[in-house]
């Protein structure tokens, strides 16, 4: 388990954590909060060694092995299928260690490596490191592209599937889910809540924690407070708990108050001068409740738009793409919709589909290659990009960029520009003090966001393009951006992989894939599960890929050899009899042939399918019954070894799974 007693952690001067105590069992899915600045990244570097307590005991096993996503953004040629693999540091080693065995010339340690290698997966690495790249959102013709053809946030994805191969006890994410969209997002959720180690997440996405995550640990006034479920039943206690300390902090100010009130009345009077004093006492003997300190929240409001025409947009058999050596590259074509005042649309689709391209063109940032995009009479649009710094200037201020606004809509705009207004107004989205004057370039990713939406509130638009705002949003300003859009009276069209603010905002979508944009009859459940469908077609697509180019199927070793015979060589079945020329004796005894063969073809599958589902079964019984004694109080070294096989039986049951899963489909195939 993961053990902190009395630990103080600093970074710099600032007292991040102060004798702060928790412990971390094996096996727990755990949800790091806290508002910005509050020492979860710190926490991170401690757990993961970087860091070294400043006092206190920090204990976490030393046998454990950790996997975490690399910050560093890769410069390599590789392709991107043997990047991600060499994320399992188990294998790469046994496979160095055969190298250097076979130019030895050692037999004995060939065969120890190659034993080892096949306990470490070897046989379907390649395919489970694809899956994991698919997963994230790449296509089965990119799985062999060099790392450095991707772009920045593709490349993040790379390090985060890289990650995810590595074997380990304990993985640490932090902001995991950052660089990702929707598809790729519920992809992620089902792996982790597969995932049989320890995890501990730092993440802003409400609902993304409630999937993945089973116990909440809250940083707070550099304090640790852990609180059994997921980030939604953390919100419930934790409310609970805040409305308890307020009023047990007005209780005791009331008390003291009472003893105050005798001391002050009689500490002069000799006659009771005794019983003043033995209150005095009581007072200072008084355990005091600190009052309520909740961190204040951030809230903002989208003025009223000055006029709402309708429709806002009419889109007629538009072309909408890119630019590339002086030719039109077009990713949707015969676009035709219209958006009309009030509407909330959420746009769906999967990455690289088109998403921000139409909204990039709607936003006028990139020329539509055809067809027609009519404006309504006095749109005025407000447009978040998905990159802030698409529309921020890095060496200017706040200040700068709300005084350059104001001359470039002038007076007829209606707002006060003044220097001092301008100031003002910057302080409602927590821009106070020098900050007005520090250059964009240094503020964290959440402040340049707090900036964009401050400059498109000013502007009082009347159709709000936002391409993935949340990206750098804390869980307080997502949920005020949420209230705010919730009472805007334009239009909003919205990509984001944040399902809470979908979900709160939008009530209808539209669907981007396949060169169009169509309406998507459903809720985002729905949705959801139609990624879900689709991340596993794109994973059986690889697996098909992968036994087409070794002929034959990714089994364990133990059970290769039967299934690569049917596979390669099926007992032939005989072929179907004519009508003409054969009586109905004849034509049943035919038939009674096909079945024995059937059957003959089939008995061993069934046989081992039955195996496998009975040992499924005892497996979930024994892990049922670990389940129930780590609740009860254990010894460490019993907690241990109740988690060590707890995460066995979970690989067992996975790779049971996958076989049920290659067994089954033999089964319909042969039938």
């Amino acid at each position: 388990m993961i053990n902190l007693k009395n630990v103080t952690l600093r970074r710099g001067t600032k007292v991040l954590l102060d004798q702060a105590s928790v412990t971390l069992n094996p096996g727990e899915k755990v949800g790091l909060v806290g508002r910005n600045g509050a020492g979860k990244s710190t926490l991170f570097a401690l757990f993961n060694r970087t860091l070294i307590e400043d006092g206190g005991d920090f204990e976490i096993p030393k046998a454990w092995r950790m996997a975490q996503v690399a910050q560093n953004m890769p410069e390599t040629d590789q392709p991107a299928a043997d990047f991600v693999l060499e994320g399992d540091t188990r294998l790469a080693e046994l496979r160095q260690r055969l190298v250097l065995a076979e130019e030895s010339g050692d037999g004995m340690e060939m065969a120890h490596v190659y034993t080892d290698l096949a306990d470490a997966g070897d046989h379907d690495a390649l395919p489970r490191a694809e899956a994991l790249i698919l997963g994230l959102g790449f296509r089965v013709d990119e799985l062999n592209n060099p790392v450095n053809s991707f772009s920045g946030g593709w490349r993040m994805r790379l390090q985060l599937a890289r990650a995810l191969m590595c074997p380990s006890d304990i993985l640490i994410l932090d902001e995991p889910t950052n660089h990702l969209d929707l598809d790729a997002l519920v992809w992620l959720e089902a792996w982790l809540q597969r995932y049989a180690g320890t995890m501990i997440v730092i993440s802003h996405d409400r609902e993304f924690l409630d999937a993945v995550t089973d116990v909440t640990l809250h940083i707070d006034h550099a304090k640790l407070t852990r609180y059994g479920g997921n980030y939604s039943a953390f919100e419930i206690l934790r409310s609970q708990q805040m409305e308890l300390q307020q009023a047990s902090f007005s209780k005791q100010q009331d008390k003291i108050a009472h003893l105050q009130k005798f001391i002050n009345r009689f500490k002069a009077q000799a006659s009771k001068a005794k019983q003043a004093q033995s209150r005095v006492k009581a007072l200072e003997r008084m355990e005091k409740v600190a009052p309520l300190l909740a961190d204040a929240e951030f809230t903002f409001g989208f003025k009223e738009p000055n006029n709402l025409p309708n429709p806002m947009l009419a889109i007629s058999e538009a072309n909408f793409g890119y630019i590339v050596d002086d030719e039109p590259k077009a990713i949707l074509q015969g676009v035709s919709k219209s958006v009309l005042a009030g509407q909330r649309i959420g746009i769906l689709g999967a990455n690289g589909q088109g998403k921000s391209t139409l909204v990039k063109t709607i936003a006028r940032t990139m020329p539509l290659l055809g067809g027609t995009l009519t404006e309504g009479k006095g749109l005025n649009i407000g447009y978040f990009a998905q990159q802030e710094l698409d529309v921020l200037h890095p060496q200017d201020t706040p200040l700068e960029h709300m005084i350059r606004l104001a001359k470039e809509l002038g007076p007829n705009s209606g707002e006060p520009s003044r220097e001092q207004d301008l100031r003002n107004y910057l302080g409602t989205f927590n821009f106070s003090g020098d900050m007005v004057k520090q250059a964009v370039g240094t503020m964290s990713g959440g402040e340049k966001a707090r900036l964009v939406l401050a400059m498109i509130v000013w502007q009082r638009p009347n159709l709000l393009l936002l391409d993935e705002p949340t990206n750098h949003l804390d869980l307080a300003t997502r949920e005020a951006l949420s209230m705010a859009l919730n009472e805007f009276e334009g239009t909003v069209m919205l990509v984001s992989h944040d399902r809470a603010l979908l979900r709160a905002v939008c009530d209808e979508f539209w669907m981007v894939g396949r060169g169009k944009v169509e309406p998507f009859d459903g809720d985002l459940d729905d949705y959801q599960r139609y990624l879900l469908e689709e991340s596993k077609r794109l994973r059986e697509v690889a697996k098909n890929a992968a036994r087409d180019s070794t002929g034959s199927v990714a089994v364990p070793a133990a059970e290769s050899t039967p299934l690569i015979t049917m596979a390669a060589a099926p007992v032939p079945m005989t072929a179907p009899a004519s009508n003409s020329g054969i009586s109905s004796a004849e034509q049943r005894k035919v038939d009674a042939q096909k079945r024995q063969q059937l059957a003959a073809q089939t008995r061993p599958l069934k046989r081992e399918l039955e195996q496998n589902e009975q040992r499924m079964a005892s497996i979930e019984a024994e892990k049922t019954q670990l389940e129930q004694q780590l609740s009860a109080p254990l010894l460490p070294t019993e907690i241990a070894e109740a988690g060590r096989r707890l995460k066995a039986l979970s690989d067992e049951v996975a790779a049971l799974e996958e076989r049920w899963l290659e067994l089954t489909n033999l089964l319909e195939e042969t039938a």
